[in-house]
């Protein structure tokens, strides 16, 4: 059987993408009737509504779906999980890595689902700041657990490509709740996101 993509993007909104970006790209001096452009419109609106899909996703529905009763008191870590999101005040993206840990209080949620919350939410217009209290505050409001943290390290091509250009710069934002906030707690989850374990 042949390989066959399928992408779904709302119709509605669809030519009015595409009449917006059309006139974009005559405003900034080019000919969208050119070969190379005369399709980009329509990549760019489909681009866009691929890379805010999030707002079309409940995070809470997620993490429930997947949501076990379960004796377990340690705690739970997913490192490392990529992300890809929309800087909101210059429309560029910026990328990089979640850490999220917590300690359950009588439930837990499957581990993949940690990582489609973070594309939940990064998957729409975003600052980092935000972005990482967002993540912490769905997992807190539906597992209920006795601790939560979060800590995003990514790199801003806002930043990189244009005003201070500067290319090796990352950025590190973090969120703590319950029992991360204590010292010990903290300590133990950052050695362990710092870590090479495999």
């Amino acid at each position: 059987m042949a390989y066959k993509k399928i992408d779904q993007y709302e119709d509605k909104i669809m030519p009015g993408l595409i009449k917006h970006y059309r006139e974009t790209l005559s405003l900034l001096g080019e000919d969208p009737e050119r070969e190379g452009l005369v399709k980009t419109p329509e990549r760019v609106a489909k681009a866009m509504q691929f890379m805010t899909q999030g707002y079309e996703m409940d995070a809470k529905a997620i993490l429930d779906s997947a949501k076990f009763r379960e004796d377990v008191s340690e705690m739970i870590l997913v490192k490392d999980i990529e992300l890809y999101s929309l800087c909101e005040h210059h429309l560029l993206p910026f990328f990089g890595k979640a850490h999220i840990a917590y300690i359950p209080n009588g439930y837990i949620t499957g581990l993949s689902k940690l990582a489609r919350v973070v594309d939940v939410y990064s998957r729409r217009l975003q600052v980092q700041e935000r972005l990482t209290t967002q993540i912490l505050g769905a997992i807190k409001e539906t597992l209920q657990p006795l601790g939560v943290a979060v800590v995003i390290e990514a790199s801003h091509l806002c930043m990189m490509m244009r005003g201070v250009q500067k290319q090796n710069s990352v950025t590190t934002t973090s969120a703590f709740w319950g029992e991360f906030e204590k010292n010990e707690t903290r300590s133990e989850f950052t050695k362990l996101i710092s870590s090479k374990l495999h």
